[in-house]
């Protein structure tokens, strides 16, 4: 077998891997209606929930980045996937508000070592001219798993009810820590001497950071849609039906995975203007977010749609993080500097989630006049990001003395 055949066999064994991580991981959003009654809890039980989730994901991709740029990528994505088999057996049992956070939380870790392995294995495998595009199909593929936590878990959990449906989710971790095991072959980067290795390192290049906002304004939107409030939304807010719903999820996840290639293709054919990709993904985003919650009531279809196809460059623009992460690190620290621009994409993330509950709940309610107020919180993140993204291509592109690099 030749070394790129075996790199596409290794890359397509992570990606199956993330796949079922995005699935575990997005599992929650169109059970929230669901697991507010079986756990008894409310808006800001849900937020709390899905808070726990993703603190545990962003708290772990720091540690995950230094881990994986140690051990490889075949032994954190073994452990990832086994991590959270068992948090989806824990929440397939769960009864109450705390064993339900154990099930979540759990998921959280293991879905932490996934896709930042999966991207080492991208980085390492495969020559750098064609990394931006891998990355943005290693996403793409990844929603996969959103579309199979979308409609036909809607349909599972109807017809089989919420302890069989979890429990075949933790049967799905349990086959992909299987095939991890027997397929996916890995080692551990040399280090070159004249590059300092780990997180201060890599937290020091201004280019991570960079990478890191980019993250953190293209991300945080479509991620709470998507894990949590975008159903409840749809179906309380704007009335829509479960089934209605349940497509319009899916449509962001198919339109995500249209858009990934162009954008990855982009980002590689014009480097020099990834940022402006970037500013552009902001922009439409708050743009469409400002139509649909300035509408009076109930926001028509045809806008609706209209928010979850911008919503949908919302993870193909935050890949582009990662682009940044690769670009200015060396290989032995490629880990620690993707884990950094994960973990703060998935802190906002976390922290739009929790606001957006607490707003509701404050409200009293979850109408459209309620739903309003909460998702506003979501334009401070806008425009921090985008300052900090202007920022920081200005530091980099000094630091480099060349045209726009960035």
């Amino acid at each position: 077998m030749t070394p790129r055949s075996k790199a596409m066999i290794f890359w397509a064994t992570g990606v199956l891997a993330y796949v079922i991580a995005v699935f575990h991981r997005q599992s929650l959003g169109v059970a929230s209606i669901e697991a507010a009654a079986r756990l008894g809890v409310g808006p800001s039980g849900l937020s709390l929930l899905a808070m726990l989730q993703l603190l545990f994901y962003a708290g772990m991709q720091v540690p995950v980045g230094v881990l994986v740029d140690r051990l490889g990528s075949k032994r954190m994505l073994v452990v990832g996937a086994a991590v959270m088999a068992c948090g989806e057996l824990v929440f397939a049992f769960a009864g109450g508000l705390a064993a339900g956070a154990a099930g979540r939380a759990l998921i959280g870790c293991g879905d932490a070592m996934t896709f930042i392995s999966v991207i080492r294995l991208v980085n390492l495998h495969f020559p750098a001219r064609r990394n931006p595009l891998l990355v943005q199909l290693t996403g793409i593929i990844g929603q996969l798993g959103a579309l199979v936590s979308a409609v036909p878990l809607i349909h599972s959990l109807r017809s089989y009810g919420w302890t069989p449906t979890f429990l075949a989710a933790a049967v799905l971790g349990a086959v992909a820590v299987v095939l991890l095991l027997a397929v996916l072959r890995d080692s551990r980067p040399a280090r070159d001497g004249q590059e300092p290795p780990g997180l201060k390192a890599a937290w020091a290049e201004p280019g991570t950071r960079l990478g890191m906002w980019t993250h953190v304004a293209t991300q945080c939107s479509a991620a709470a849609f998507l894990l949590l409030w975008g159903y409840p939304f749809l179906v309380q807010a704007q009335g829509l039906t479960p089934e209605t719903a349940g497509v319009l999820l899916s449509t962001l996840t198919l339109c995500g995975m249209a858009c990934g290639p162009l954008l990855g293709y982009l980002a590689g054919r014009f480097p020099f203007h990834r940022s402006r990709l970037v500013l552009g993904v902001i922009g439409t985003t708050a743009g469409a977010w400002t139509a649909v919650l300035a509408w009076p009531g109930r926001a028509p279809l045809w806008l609706l749609v209209v928010l979850v196809v911008v919503l949908a460059a919302n993870g193909p623009g935050s890949m582009i993080g990662f682009d940044y992460a690769r670009t200015f690190n060396p290989a032995a620290r490629i880990g620690a500097a993707s884990g950094i621009v994960n973990g703060g994409g998935f802190v906002a993330s976390m922290s739009v989630i929790a606001l957006v509950g607490i707003a509701l709940d404050l409200a009293g309610g979850t109408g459209p006049e309620a739903f309003r107020w909460a998702f506003a919180v979501q334009y401070p993140f806008w425009v921090l990001g985008a300052v900090q993204v202007l920022r920081y291509r200005t530091i980099t592109r000094r630091l480099l003395a060349v045209q726009p690099s960035a």
